[in-house]
């Protein structure tokens, strides 16, 4: 790395936030059909995201927002034309330099999951956050990466120098090809300013649209711990798939050679559209904040308390927070989905 690159680190999700970014439903978004619904769930996630920082509301459709967070003097609320509501991947990734005192935001491509959905709305939001000025001090940075694909939920970081990722997602068509296992990783080391990449090849929920995104099945936590996805049920379709992931972490060792400390979630019971169609429901797509973390319950009450039970485990000084995303998973996401972080930096905190 350039003198440049060591100013800078990718924070981990637990270190402190300053706040979370949400973009709000509209009529013109898959959400239509049961848009009070999904309008109703990401109220109750805004109520309670403010409890503990601040909250950056994108909404095309203002009045959509309710009056209460409209008013709220932690909630931000810019308008602008959005396809969609997937901030994790269409919102800004923060390095922060090493003494904590500069965010820069690295505006990565986001092309709907390799073209498999429309985005070029999306892709503008971090720039037009950015320029409003109304957020950040002045040398709060933006950096495009606009010339490499890279969606927020396919990395997730320990905070330490090693991003997780998995091969079936980064190396899926119409993301970065024709750039090779090995390509992709030095450009990941270099843009993300980081020492390590770990890549996991197994655990792909079915009904999927992201190809196999890390937060669907792998979360990293304090202590060299690593919250899973998984299931013993041999009659479960995916039972195969997630026996090999465990398999890979069970294997898999620290920078410093020490094996992880493992926390294996539940596999939610099938969640079927009504086209008849799995759901890729998961316990692992929670959001961490300040003091608390959101979980995604599917009123399954035996799993969602083990998922809560076990979540706990990994953050033991933070308040667990269940939220039911039955209405979520019907567009095949969750909480982290819909969510991105932006780190504290040191400026604002000493304030």
């Amino acid at each position: 790395m350039n003198a440049e690159e060591n100013l800078y680190r990718l924070p981990a999700e637990w270190e402190p936030q300053w706040g979370v970014l949400l973009t709000w439903p509209h009529e013109q978004t898959d959400w239509a059909p049961y848009l009070t619904d999904i309008v109703q769930t990401m109220t109750e996630m805004a109520r309670e995201i403010v409890k503990h920082e601040n909250l950056v509301i994108v909404a095309e459709n203002p009045i959509l927002v309710p009056e209460e967070l409209r008013e709220d003097k932690r909630v931000r609320l810019f308008s602008f034309t959005t396809d969609d509501t997937w901030a994790r991947d269409h919102g800004p990734i923060t390095l922060l330099t090493h003494d904590g005192s500069q965010p820069c935001w690295l505006d990565f491509k986001f092309n709907g999951w390799g073209n498999k959905f429309k985005a070029d709305s999306d892709n503008l939001v971090p720039q037009k956050l950015w320029a409003s000025c109304r957020l950040f001090s002045q040398d709060f940075l933006l950096k495009s990466q606009q010339d490499f694909v890279l969606e927020g939920g396919s990395i997730e970081s320990d905070g330490q120098g090693t991003v997780f990722t998995t091969s079936q997602c980064l190396l899926a068509p119409e993301r970065n090809q024709p750039l090779t296992k090995e390509e992709l990783e030095a450009q990941l080391k270099h843009r993300l300013r980081v020492q390590r990449i770990v890549w996991l090849d197994h655990g792909n929920l079915i009904g999927d649209d992201t190809d196999g995104h890390i937060d669907t099945i792998v979360r990293p936590a304090p202590e060299d711990t690593l919250l899973y996805v998984g299931t013993d049920n041999p009659k479960d379709e995916q039972y195969a798939d997630f026996q090999l992931l465990e398999k890979q972490l069970q294997d898999l060792r620290t920078a410093d050679g020490r094996p992880y400390q493992l926390l294996k979630l539940p596999m939610p019971e099938p969640i079927f559209e009504d086209d008849g169609h799995r759901l890729p429901a998961t316990y692992a797509n929670f959001l961490i904040l300040n003091e608390a973390v959101l979980v995604p319950i599917y009123g399954q009450h035996d799993n969602d308390q083990r998922a809560l039970n076990t979540i706990q485990q990994a953050f033991p000084d933070r308040k667990m927070v269940p939220i039911d995303s039955r209405t979520i998973i019907r567009q095949h996401g969750a909480i982290h989905c819909l969510t991105m972080q932006i780190p504290q930096w040191k400026e604002e905190s000493e304030k």
